[in-house]
């Protein structure tokens, strides 16, 4: 819940190429206050079985820059292990390490006090798009 001197942050993930929540990706928040200030780890979570992560850190007063970090290449190796493993004894040249060609997506976004700010990412191994959502 914000208040009038913090904004607060939600997340949740679709893999587009599955059409379901993303769930148990890794999601970590890091906040600062102002452009030259450093970047303070607040904490994270991960999603739930809707892709959502219900339970982020709280931010700071004075807080003006966030950045999510999604641990994405966790996610598709433990999505695409079983899938992967026939690939491979059929066609080895097209099997990966961890089926994501992101291994991580880090989104950065300014905040203003008073606001919520919901950041959807739609995944999928080779591509990724997020916006402010509501």
């Amino acid at each position: 819940m914000s208040t009038a001197t913090t904004a607060s942050v939600s997340t949740h993930i679709l893999d587009t190429s599955i059409g379901r929540p993303a769930e148990g990706v890794a999601v970590s928040l890091t906040a600062r206050s102002g452009s030259d200030a450093e970047w303070v780890a607040l904490g994270g979570s991960a999603t739930d079985a809707d892709g959502r992560c219900k339970d982020l850190p709280a931010l700071p007063e004075g807080t003006t820059h966030v950045r999510l970090d999604f641990e994405t290449e966790a996610y598709f190796s433990n999505k695409s292990s079983t899938k992967k493993q026939a690939e491979a004894q059929q066609d080895a040249p097209r099997a990966r390490d961890s089926g994501a060609f992101f291994p991580e997506v880090a989104i950065t976004f300014a905040v203003v006090p008073g606001e919520h700010f919901h950041v959807p990412l739609l995944l999928n191994p080779f591509g990724y798009s997020v916006y402010r959502g509501s």
